[in-house]
């Protein structure tokens, strides 16, 4: 093992202060001789998906004391999207960065010499990735598992049940007692919400590039199980760094294409486009948008959870799991690929097996020949627009109608909550990227209120904000470049027609193009500019098309191939 990082921090002289401080908690020589391992909690009170990490963060300490070496716990930040609905949501895309941010700080100031990311939900695991991509660490993720569902009348339901039924409720489809009870008991406790929104959808993805231990996904947050791991988590990071063997090798071009079919064949969040090409950035892989649909378009897709269907994360965990999805998946996988435990990814799967062909359809006999998601361009998105298409109705695949334009999520809840809507119409909801939002807001509550008042399956949202994972219907996000930067979503007016073809990846407005330069010459008026660190934000951060990024790849510190 080579000399680590840690040691040329304490050692001899100049190591007599830091030696001193970590005295003072409590670690003596023998701790501080041991491959200081830290552990990255996003533990909070506000979170259900990381109330319970402070718990299972013990687990993975004792595996670390195990296996000879020493954990030191500290935490970053955690904000729950369910939460910030509306205004809190601008905050929340940004706090992926912030999180990046905070590990890397933290890690580089304390010269740990190997990390366990002990998290979940829909920012913080990708943050975390981003800072495993700059660090290049030997480094291992523990995140924190799906919430039990709750049975209600015979039907599993889960938190994007509850956005639903507020639209069922406004439409009088269901009555206030109902829409009270399933508001009050939907959610069971602990864990990350139980569909396949983007919390689950980049856990699973961690699980597919070899990050995280096999099954780690997919087990329930509370299970017996979920400790265990953690524990041997802990005792595998301390291997890994005295065999060298560091993150950047569970990030190769290979490995993510790996994950990112796994992602598109059980109809991930359209979120993990932003974060995989974050990460793929950072770790100086190359990926760009249309890799994207290259995959989904050779990726069958052979699972769906809710929202696009009634089975949860639980039924998935009963079906197999990451496993058994790649097991499946086995024909289209680069099975030579690294996973932590040790040994490949052909390993890895080799007893895998689908218990519910229900749940997981084998190859021969998808859900969809295409997978999950797909890029939309078109002169209304010249850099290009995500869809989920496996959560959109056939009938909607092919749509066009006229605009309904809203300058803001707000106005756009107005417009339905009002029953300013109606079928066949074209949502356009402007000013919510990375930096009209700023933050490129979710429209998740939006677009959850239009399946809710029966609109999901005659009309179509288009904006340049984003959508949950959670999201189903014919929901259009991503939209590059964003109205604030003067892209064509800004022209649109009301009663201009909008063209929608997902098959044949099309996405127009229906004017001539001298009309498009008349409105874009006569365009007028600025967004005001925010404040704080949004106003920042806004200023620094990149397109979606290239995963929104707050700091770029270029200003990262350090040596190439990762900082020192």
């Amino acid at each position: 093992m080579r000399k680590l990082r840690s040691q040329m921090m304490i050692e001899g002289l100049a190591g007599a202060y830091p030696r001193a401080l970590y005295r003072s908690m409590g670690y003596d020589d023998q701790d501080l001789r041991k491959p200081h391992i830290g552990i990255v909690n996003s533990w909070s009170e506000v979170n259900p998906g990381h109330i319970h990490l402070r718990q299972l963060a013990e687990f993975v300490k004792q595996g670390v004391w195990q296996a000879g070496g020493t954990p030191f716990e500290f935490n970053t930040i955690s904000p729950c999207d369910g939460v910030a609905q509306g205004v809190g949501m601008h905050y929340i895309l940004p706090s992926r960065d912030v999180i990046a941010a905070s590990v890397e700080c933290m890690t580089q100031a304390h010269r740990f010499d190997g990390l366990v990311m002990l998290g979940s939900c829909d920012k913080i695991v990708p943050g975390m990735l981003m800072a495993a991509a700059v660090l290049d660490l030997p480094t291992i993720f523990v995140t924190g598992g799906p919430m039990e569902p709750r049975t209600m009348a015979g039907q599993d339901l889960v938190v994007c049940d509850v956005k639903e039924a507020m639209g069922r409720v406004s439409s009088g489809e269901i009555t206030e007692p109902e829409f009270e009870e399933i508001e009050r008991d939907t959610c069971t406790g602990a864990g990350a919400c139980g569909m396949m929104g983007t919390a689950n959808t980049m856990s699973c993805l961690v699980e597919a590039l070899g990050l995280s231990l096999p099954g780690t996904a997919t087990i329930s947050a509370l299970d017996a199980k979920r400790q265990r791991l953690a524990k041997q988590a802990g005792r595998r990071v301390v291997e890994l760094v005295k065999e060298g063997v560091h993150a950047r090798r569970f990030l190769t071009r290979a490995s993510l294409e790996n994950a990112l079919r796994a992602v598109l064949a059980m109809g991930g969040s359209s979120n993990v486009v932003l974060h995989v090409l974050a990460m793929a950035a950072l770790a100086q892989v190359p990926l760009v948008l249309d890799d994207f649909d290259r995959l989904s378009r050779e990726t069958p897709l052979i699972a769906k959870f809710k929202p696009a269907s009634k089975y949860t994360l639980k039924d998935f965990e009963s079906a197999g799991g990451m496993p058994g999805l790649l097991k499946e998946l086995t024909p289209l996988l680069n099975l030579d690929c690294p996973v932590v435990e040790g040994g490949d990814l052909r390993s890895r799967i080799e007893g895998a097996r689908v218990s519910r062909r229900e749940v997981i359809h084998c190859l021969e006999e998808p859900l969809a020949p295409e997978g999950g998601l797909a890029v939309l361009k078109g002169n209304l998105a010249p850099h290009g627009a995500i869809v989920k298409q496996s959560g959109v109705n056939p009938s909607m695949l092919v749509h066009t109608g006229p605009a309904r334009v809203a300058e803001s999520e707000e106005e756009v809840r107005e417009l339905l909550l009002g029953g300013q809507v109606q079928p066949g119409d074209v949502l356009v909801i402007r000013n919510e990227g990375p930096k009209g939002g700023p933050g490129m807001r979710e429209l998740s509550i939006p677009a959850a209120l239009l399946v809710g008042m029966g609109l999901g399956d005659s009309v179509a949202m288009v904006t340049d904000g984003r959508f949950s994972g959670a999201t189903r219907g014919p929901c259009i996000g991503h939209v590059a470049p964003e109205a604030a930067e003067g892209g064509p979503l800004a022209l649109v007016e009301d009663g201009d027609l909008i063209e929608i073809d997902i098959p044949s990846r099309e996405l127009n407005l229906k004017i001539t193009q001298q009309e498009m330069d008349r409105r874009l010459a006569s365009r007028r008026g600025q967004l005001e500019e925010a404040t704080g660190f949004l106003g920042l934000y806004a200023r620094s951060v990149g397109s979606s098309a290239h995963g929104a990024l707050f700091i770029r790849p270029s200003m990262g510190p350090g040596r190439k191939g990762g900082p020192v």
